[in-house]
């Protein structure tokens, strides 16, 4: 698993311990031992067993996470798709910030599973955005993938992505681009965002690798789609709801960036279940 991960689990441990968990370490001893089942309380997607696991692991390397299902799998509501067992006070202790991570992961990748069923057919791919949680940015698009989507860059680092405020302070599209060229490594992905068709075919003339049609609304975008003419791979992105998605994706756009993948995501119910002595 990747570092940046296990750190991000590790932050989110130590904010919610703090100096110990004095209910846990009050009533159980340090030789307890418990059993117990994950409980799936809402149909869905279930996403972030890797995360569940490396929770516990942090606490105590004994305790035992053992899935039923796999990431991505479908599940109704009141399914079992796991059970744990080991030390419980690592247990007990680790629960809430496991299941936080357990629960928000699938309510993503449910959320993204309904995007990517709604545009089979097309040739759209559904995208994340860089609207996620402070600090679970790794998370939550990793839990799109499980959903089936693709993730867009990952930050402000490894992709140009220019705006329309760059645009604005640049004076002119035209010139935003030569800017970043004079300046980014070469070979790093260009995207402009455009507003207005108008834009977009001076966006076009510039051989970016992507452009971002921003808020356009469905009629302009078939527009769009044509005036580009496959010289360039196009973007949708601003209001796509799970209504609206299909017919997005029906004028022939290669992306479809959605930020209430994350940005808005209702979590998953998903309890952790002890068994009684």
């Amino acid at each position: 698993m990747d570092d940046r991960v296990i750190e991000t689990v590790r932050r989110a441990l130590a904010e919610d311990i703090g100096a110990g968990d004095m209910t846990t370490d009050s009533i159980l001893t340090q030789e307890s031992e418990i059993t117990g089942r994950f409980v799936a309380k809402s149909a869905g997607v279930v996403a972030g067993w890797d995360i569940v696991r490396a929770t516990f692991r942090l606490l105590d390397e004994n305790v035992k996470v053992y899935q039923s299902v796999s990431d991505g799998t479908e599940v109704k509501k009141g399914e079992s798709i796991g059970t744990i067992a080991g030390p419980g006070r690592a247990i007990l202790t680790g629960e809430r910030v496991a299941l936080n991570f357990f629960q928000r992961m699938s309510g993503i990748a449910t959320a993204t599973r309904r995007f990517v069923e709604a545009v089979e057919g097309t040739r759209a791919v559904i995208l994340d955005t860089r609207k996620t949680a402070p600090g679970l940015r790794l998370t939550d698009k990793i839990a799109v993938s499980i959903g089936g989507a693709s993730n867009h860059r990952a930050g402000l680092y490894d992709m140009v992505l220019v705006k329309d405020n760059h645009i604005a302070e640049a004076g002119s599209i035209t010139e935003a681009v030569r800017r970043v060229r004079a300046k980014a490594p070469a070979g790093m992905m260009v995207e402009v965002e455009v507003r207005t068709l108008q834009e977009l075919q001076e966006a076009v003339g510039l051989g970016v690798d992507r452009i971002l049609l921003d808020n356009m609304d469905t009629e302009t975008i078939r527009k769009a789609v044509a005036l580009a003419g496959g010289k360039v791979p196009l973007e949708a992105s601003g209001n796509m709801t799970l209504r609206r998605v299909a017919a997005v994706a029906a004028t022939g756009v290669d992306f479809i960036s959605v930020g209430a993948l994350t940005h808005s995501v209702t979590a998953a119910d998903i309890s952790l279940m002890i068994d009684k002595k």
